[in-house]
This record gives structure tokens, C-alpha cells and sequence, in this order.
């Protein structure tokens, strides 16, 4: 593919709900622009985007994919994204990468929540919004439905460009209101008709020149004063109107059969804003300028490294060193692509505005900056989910914990909205994403690509214990078996205190034990707390002052006297008191108001306890609840709050402190630890 200026590329992320016709499109779009010899379908499997084995198995988008197109003397990078909410990473990469975002309807329905979420990814990114409706020719779909929708949430910036022709139920036609002339479609090709006599689509067309006139004085004026606009004048006012976000174009189509795909291509071409549009900051968008380019997305596997760049300034080049701004050190372009799906095209250079790969460079991450040398240039990374659903995670064969681990923080680095971490207390390693089915894929990618075989669980809970007594114990350990022994004699008063620490008083008087051993005491009781007697768990709130006790002048030792105190340590738990804290955490959950009590009653049910709520600040359309949890009873909130909401929901949870645990619920800690013990 030869090489476009900026302004003759459009990098177009495709976006919305799961099922909606996204991959589809994409297809549509490639087969007319002769980018592909077959129109790929989902159910086939044979789609240039979804090409990964694990995207064929489950018909649907799991991973960004982009693929270049040519289209009227300009390049179009299309960025195919998930639409299932477990992979909305992808959206972010796409979004990252793109200066639009075609949001995809299906003819009929309303605002689903993968719209609602792509659109607002797009006005955080401040990018331009254009809507594709498609399933146009499907039976018992209607257009105008969507259109009214669309209208009832976004109001005037929906504006109508392509819209159906039908006749009764039946489309028979699609009308371009930028050119004014209608088309019919047989296999796929378009022949022009007599524009119909509609009053429907004569008020559309009114709706969508008043849009663009009002995108330009000159024109708002025109159009007050009755004169016709120019197709120019129109092309002039759409583009300006979309790259300001004053318009929301919608395009009616249909995907499976290419209906009227051209006249959402030459859409994209005419009106959709160009890569000069993609300056950041001091950045501008010029290849002889120095080189930035933003690694927006990673691919890394047992084949090798690829970093996706999209260049914002400068070009691309196998003559210059890869700076990366994050680590201030350089390593050399290797090989550099142009991806169709997973099929690679060579290329010399990729220019400012442009979307490539390039390969091997193992110091990059997603979100890092190539620049200049030394030219401290930072581009934004995406704004990535947090992960919300955590799982231990295991090999099935003994020994493979090293494959496990390498595989893992070979998947974080190319996906950031997957987490990779060992729980030093409960010794277990924890994976960490966005749901269940993440998870499912994370599991499966660790088979294929790093040939090793896990299980996930429900991860451990880091439990405390502490006493509630005051106790004065007594430890004493004597043993004599030939030779010398070994003696230490210990009186320690345990108590409990404040806080989750552990706090040692010397009140030893008249040297009951010398000072040099002191030390040992403590040491001892320092190892003691790490395992206590009711579940294992660590022990906190507790202050020990040792105040008296014996010696011997040839058998007391460091070890003697670690091992007094730590019986001691025993029999004060035995009698002060023990009791298990379980850990709390603070939820921070986000949903519609209708949802509010659903996910009240469930926090209930769970023992939490509901702190205050009200209107979320940065979506008013969201209320907050904030809420205190036990940690042990979230393990499957992230799937109800999703079902809840039907995925509009999403929470933050954070650890907060410790309090003491219910008679039942210590019963079962207990007894669980007691038998996992004796496995």
C-alpha cells in the first residue's frame, strides 16, 4: 500500500454492542473497497478480523483488529472493537488510536449500553461520533425507530445523512441527502432511482440541511434566506460540524449484503475528520517534524513481539533509534508492518497520521511514547477499565508455576486491563480481570500460547487474629540431653491494643533475665504472631511486656529463649480471649437510579453496610453508593452488578481495615483452616 499524507487518512474506531453487526461492517467495507477477495462471515469464521482461534470458537471480537482500506484516494484504518464488556480493553486501544468512532446500531433497536459506552468513550477522547445503522433489509426492523431513539438521547446533533426507502415493510432503496439522489441494490451493486415522493424522507432531508447549515454562519444564513445549498457547500458544513461535535451523522445500511456501505464509505472519506486532526499538545502532525508515535496496543506471544504505534509527528523508520520516554533508553526499529487482520504487509515507514507495527521491541509497553532521543515527549496512554474480578490461579501439573508466571506477565503486558500479582500471605498467585468470560480467555490464551494448563478458584481470604483479654503467660523451656542444654524461663503480660500492630515492653527489673537475651524474647514472639491458633491467620493488636523470668549461666541461649517466648505466645492465646477479624473493604459502585435498590438488597445480603449515596459527579445520569463490605463476600459482585445493570454498572473496591468476624462466619474460617491443615 503506498503511502498517504495525513490528511488523506481517516483512522475510524468501530464500536458498540455485542452482536450488532460490527465485524460485519468492517467486512462490507473492506470487500467493496477491493481490500479483501471474499465477504467474510462471522458464523463462517472466515472474517479478516476476527481471525484468532479463540474469536472463531466464540463468534464474536475479542481483540482490536485494524485493516487498511483505499477508498476514493484516501486510506482508511479501520479498528475493529469487542463489543462483549469483558474485553472493553479493546475499545480503549481503538478509541486510543482513532479521530472517530462509528458506533454501530442495528436497525430497529434503541440505545443499547455497548452505544451508550463507546459514545462516551468517544466525547472523553473529544473525538467525532458517527452512528452506522445497519440491518436495514432484515425483517421487522424499522429505522426510524432507531433514528427517533437517537434523537431522544443526543437531541440536535443527529442528524440523518443516509436514510432507508422503503415500500410497506420492504426497503427498497437508500437516500444519500449529500448528493440528493437515491440508489437501489442488487448483489451488492448500486444503480441510481428516482428520488421518492415522501413526505418522511423530505422532513429528514430538511432536518439534515438545517444541521449543516448551521455548522457555518455563511451557510445558516443562506439557508434563512431560502437559497439552495451547493453539494459543496453541504460537504463543507457535514465535516465541519462533525469535526467540531456539533453533528452526529447517522448512515443507514446493511453490512450483510454491502447495501449502501459506499455511501458510508464516501461518508467516512468526505466528512469524517482527517489524521491532521490527531495533534497532541506541541505535537503537531507533520512527518518532517520530529518522530511521536503512541504504542496503543501489544501483541505478544511465543511467535514474538508486536507494538502497534499510531504516529502522531515525524515517520517511522528503520534509520532512526526507538526512544521510549518512559525508560529514557533506545532500542532498534526491527521490521516494521502494515496489519490487515493478521495478514503482514512490509513497509519502509509509517508516517505522521498513520497506524503500523513494528516488531521486536521488548523494552516497549502499551501506553509508552517513541520520540526523539531525549526529547521527553509523554503522549496520553488509553484509558484503560480497572480489573474487578480477582481468581487464584494455578498450574495442573506441579512445576509449570514458572510457565504460568512468564505466560501471565507475558498477557499483562500486551493487555493492561489484566493484573498479575502474589498474595504474600495466603502464598497464592492471583489473576485479576475484567469478568468471567476475560478470564475464560486468559486461561485459554495460556493453553495455546504458552502451553501451559490452569484452574482458577476463589482466592483466600487474608483473615487477622487478635485477643481480647488481658493474660499473663508463662513460658519455660528446658531440655538436657547430654551435654549442654538448653534453658529460657519467660513471664509475659499480653493485652490488647489499638491498631493492627504488634507492640514489645521491656519491664525486666533486677536482671530476672539478662539483657542480651531480651532480644531473643522478642525475635520469638515476632515469629509467633505470623501463624495464630484459630485459622493460621497473622496476629495484630496485641502489646507483649516481657517482666520477668529465669536463666542459666551455661544453658540459656538466643534459641532457648526464642522458644520460651513462643509458649508463651500459646498459652496467651489459649486464654486471652482469641478472636478472628475478618478484612473490610470500601465499595465505590456506580449504576442508573433504577438499579439503586437492586444492588442495596445484594450489598445486605452480603453484610455489608450502606454509607451514603446520591448523584455520581462525572455522569449524572449514574448514582454513587458508597458501601463497607467484607472482602470475603465479593467475590461475584462484579457479575451481579453487571447482570443488574445490564452492564452499565461498574465499581471501584479497595481495602479499608479489619473488624471482628461473626460467631458463624469464624466457625467456618476456622474449620476450613483446621482442615485444610491436615489435607
Amino acid at each position: 500500500m503506498k503511502a498517504y499524507n495525513a490528511k488523506d487518512i481517516r483512522n475510524v474506531a468501530i464500536a458498540g454492542h455485542s452482536g450488532r453487526g460490527k465485524t460485519t461492517l468492517a467486512e462490507a467495507m473492506l470487500y467493496l473497497a477491493k481490500a479483501t477477495e471474499r465477504l467474510g462471515r462471522v458464523a463462517d469464521g472466515n472474517t479478516v478480523m476476527d481471525f484468532d482461534p479463540e474469536e472463531k470458537r466464540r463468534k464474536a471480537t475479542i481483540a482490536t483488529a485494524v485493516a487498511p482500506l483505499e477508498w476514493n484516494g484516501a486510506k482508511v484504518n479501520l479498528l475493529d472493537t469487542p463489543g462483549l464488556f469483558d474485553f472493553a480493553g479493546g475499545v480503549s486501544e481503538g478509541v486510543r488510536a482513532a479521530e472517530s468512532v462509528l458506533i454501530v446500531l442495528a436497525s430497529g433497536s434503541g440505545i443499547d449500553v455497548g452505544a451508550e459506552k463507546a459514545f462516551k468513550a468517544a466525547s472523553d477522547r473529544g473525538i467525532a461520533k458517527i452512528f452506522a445503522v445497519t440491518r436495514c433489509d432484515a425483517e421487522n426492523t424499522n429505522f426510524h425507530a432507531t433514528l427517533d431513539a437517537l434523537k431522544e438521547e443526543y437531541g440536535a446533533p443527529i442528524c440523518p445523512v443516509v436514510v432507508p426507502v422503503t415500500q410497506g415493510e420492504k426497503v427498497v432503496g437508500y437516500v444519500d441527502f449529500t448528493t440528493g439522489k437515491a440508489y437501489q441494490y442488487n448483489n451488492g451493486k448500486a444503480s441510481e432511482i428516482a428520488m421518492p415522493d415522501d413526505a418522511t424522507i423530505e422532513e429528514m432531508k430538511e432536518a439534515f440541511i438545517e444541521a449543516v447549515a448551521s455548522a457555518d454562519e455563511e451557510l445558516m444564513e443562506k439557508f434563512f434566506e431560502g437559497e439552495e445549498l451547493t453539494a459543496a457547500e453541504i460537504s463543507k458544513g457535514l465535516k465541519a460540524g462533525i469535526v467540531a461535535g456539533d453533528i452526529y451523522p447517522v448512515y443507514a445500511c446493511s453490512g450483510y449484503n454491502t447495501d449502501a456501505v459506499d455511501l458510508l464509505l464516501n461518508g467516512i472519506v468526505g466528512s469524517a475528520p482527517d489524521a491532521t486532526h490527531a495533534a497532541e499538545g506541541d505535537c503537531k502532525v507533520d512527518e518532517n517534524a520530529p518522530v511521536a508515535a503512541i504504542c496503543f496496543k501489544t501483541v505478544d506471544d511465543r511467535f514474538g513481539k508486536m507494538s502497534f504505534f499510531k504516529v502522531i509527528s515525524g515517520k517511522l523508520s528503520g534509520d532512526i533509534p526507538a526512544y521510549n520516554s518512559r525508560t529514557e533508553s533506545q532500542e532498534r526499529i526491527g521490521k516494521m508492518l502494515y496489519l490487515k487482520g493478521e495478514k503482514q504487509e512490509d513497509t519502509a515507514v509509517i508516517p505522521a497520521g498513520d497506524i503500523g507495527v513494528v516488531t521486536k521491541l521488548d523494552g516497549f509497553k502499551t501506553g509508552d511514547t517513541l520520540c526523539a532521543p531525549k526529547a521527553n515527549v509523554h503522549l496520553a496512554p488509553a484509558d484503560y477499565p480497572a480489573p474487578c474480578l480477582s481468581m487464584s490461579i494455578r498450574a495442573k501439573k506441579k512445576g509449570e508455576e514458572d510457565k504460568v508466571a512468564t505466560g501471565l506477565n507475558r498477557i499483562v503486558g500486551e493487555d493492561p486491563t489484566v493484573a498479575f500479582t502474589t498474595n504474600a500471605e495466603t502464598h497464592e498467585q492471583i489473576v485479576s480481570g475484567l469478568g468471567e468470560q476475560h478470564m475464560d480467555a486468559i486461561v485459554t490464551k495460556l493453553k495455546n500460547k504458552f502451553n501451559v494448563e490452569v484452574e482458577l478458584n476463589v482466592p483466600k481470604v487474608a483473615y487477622r487474629e487478635t485477643i481480647s483479654a488481658v493474660y499473663d503467660a508463662h513460658g519455660r523451656h528446658k531440655k538436657q540431653s547430654g551435654g549442654s542444654g538448653q534453658f529460657g524461663d519467660v513471664w509475659v503480660r499480653f493485652e490488647p491494643m489499638e491498631g493492627d500492630g504488634f507492640e514489645f515492653l521491656d519491664e525486666v527489673v533486677g536482671g530476672a533475665v539478662p539483657r542480651n537475651f531480651i532480644p531473643s524474647v522478642e525475635k520469638g514472639l515476632r515469629q509467633a504472631i505470623e501463624k495464630g491458633p484459630l485459622s493460621g491467620s497473622k496476629v495484630v493488636g496485641i502489646r507483649a511486656a516481657l517482666h520477668d523470668g529465669q536463666s542459666h549461666p551455661v544453658d540459656s541461649n538466643d534459641m532457648a529463649f526464642q522458644t520460651a517466648a513462643k509458649l508463651a505466645f500459646k498459652e496467651a492465646m489459649q486464654n486471652a480471649k482469641p478472636k478472628l477479624l475478618e478484612p473490610y473493604g470500601t465499595l465505590k459502585a456506580y449504576m442508573p437510579g433504577d438499579n439503586l435498590g437492586d444492588i442495596m438488597g445484594d450489598i445486605t445480603k452480603r453484610r455489608g453496610r450502606v454509607l451514603g449515596m446520591g448523584p455520581c459527579e462525572d455522569d449524572p445520569k449514574m448514582q454513587e453508593l458508597v458501601a463497607e463490605v467484607p472482602m470475603a463476600e465479593m467475590g461475584d459482585f462484579p457479575t451481579v452488578l453487571r447482570s443488574v445493570t445490564i452492564g452499565r454498572g461498574y465499581f471501584s473496591f479497595e481495602f479499608d481495615h479489619y473488624e471482628t468476624a461473626p460467631e458463624n462466619v469464624a466457625q467456618k474460617v476456622i474449620a476450613e483452616a483446621k482442615a485444610a491443615e491436615e489435607e
